[in-house]
């Protein structure tokens, strides 16, 4: 357990952090299912407006520093071949 003042202040941002980051990767996460159900629904139009909403959100994840620029670049890319390929 921390003793020393800098110690226990370093603990209580950290919770506050992993509270808000852990809200971030959750809203990415549901913009990036609502693009999976439409496309495992087989519906194009409806993929198209969830990937044009949900691009944004997964990079302002990577800004915001809870997603790693590459990955979220893999994340969009792999979901817009999902889509073209319907």
């Amino acid at each position: 357990m921390a003793n020393n003042p800098s110690a226990k202040k370093r603990i209580r941002q950290t919770a506050r952090k992993t509270v808000v980051n852990r809200n971030r990767i959750g809203r990415v996460r549901t913009f990036v299912k609502k693009v999976e159900t439409a496309i495992a629904a087989g519906d194009k139009d409806a993929a198209n407006v969830a990937l044009k909403a949900a691009q944004p959100e997964i990079m302002r994840g990577v800004t915001k520093g809870v997603l790693h620029r590459k990955t979220a670049s893999r994340k969009v890319s792999r979901l817009n071949a999902r889509v073209k390929a319907l």
